[in-house]
């Protein structure tokens, strides 16, 4: 009897080995994944308060104290948040008129925000204000298409920066429009302006093949609406780059609810975010790694300001 019961013990035991050899380990294991929320702005042009309760659109939304709010909702939250913004955060209001940007930059400061690509209304109130009010930035101000050789800004605004969260290394970079008639002449003959589709594949590339990002982000304040130029577009730099992740638009007031899916030249898929202007929503995309630090999936949603 007993060795009949250790048989059939072994061959229980035998069975059940044999039933997991077929399938992996890891499906009797919760998966361990790591989530990177992306949280970004664009074009909110010194929005303080929010938009006019009698505006034709986006009536009451925004505000930078609802933006604060929403921000530190979200980081509450969520233990891995980034913070960029994609330019033209300076001019249209009274704010700017009379503050020439020190509000925006200190609040944005209050906020956390941890890089912000340039837009033309930057250089509103001229080259040596603007310097003045990145010297008190605490976040990375960017643009690689941008050369500023010959002035004081070339030690303030870098190509790109890397931040690491939980392991993941995520390169961000950021690239602006010619400024041939969007500044000043004197502005602009003190700023070399390259290919921004070229310098951002130039790049996009350090940071994949030398730093080894897992995640690139590209700050492209160049427009994706049909009345601006299609050949140098937000479409057009996810088509014609590589090692590009995401893009976040800029310059063109459209908001995308859902971000486009777009292909570049290796055919692999590139994402084109944007939310809209004047600081109305929030744009938040939730990635989510695997241990290996290879992207699973994407969640993307923009989120109304104010309501």
């Amino acid at each position: 009897m007993q060795n009949r019961r250790e048989f059939i013990q072994k061959a229980s035991w035998t069975s059940i080995m044999a039933l997991l050899g077929k399938f992996p380990f890891i499906a009797f294991a919760a998966a361990k994944t790591i989530k990177v929320t992306i949280l970004f702005s664009n074009d909110t042009l010194s929005q303080i308060e929010p938009i006019a309760i009698d505006a034709a659109k986006n009536a009451g939304l925004g505000g930078y104290q609802a933006r604060a709010d929403l921000i530190q909702k979200i980081r509450a939250e969520e233990e891995n948040v980034l913070l960029v913004d994609a330019g033209d955060f300076f001019y249209g209001t009274s704010y700017f008129d009379g503050f020439k940007g020190a509000v925006e930059i200190e609040a944005m400061n209050l906020m956390n925000y941890d890089a912000v690509g340039l837009g033309e209304h930057e250089f509103d109130a001229g080259l040596d204000n603007l310097c003045t009010q990145l010297s008190k930035a605490k976040f990375s101000a960017l643009c690689c298409n941008y050369s500023f050789e010959n002035v004081a800004l070339n030690k303030l605004i870098k190509p790109f920066t890397i931040i690491k969260k939980s392991g993941i290394k995520i390169g961000i970079l950021a690239v602006g429009k010619g400024l041939e008639g969007l500044v000043d002449d004197e502005i602009q003959q003190k700023i070399k302006c390259e290919n921004p589709i070229k310098k951002a594949n130039e790049v996009a590339q350090h940071l994949k093949k030398k730093e080894h990002c897992d995640l690139v982000i590209c700050l492209a304040h160049l427009g994706n609406s049909n009345h601006f130029d299609p050949r140098i577009s937000t479409k057009s730099l996810a088509k014609e780059t590589q090692n590009i992740d995401l893009i976040i638009g800029g310059h063109s007031p459209n908001l995308l609810p859902k971000p486009l899916k777009l292909y570049n030249l290796q055919k692999e898929e590139v994402l084109v975010a944007q939310s809209g202007w004047g600081g109305s929503h929030l744009g938040r995309i939730d990635y989510i790694f695997s241990t290996e630090k290879k992207i699973l999936s994407s969640n993307a949603q923009t989120v109304e300001i104010g309501k």
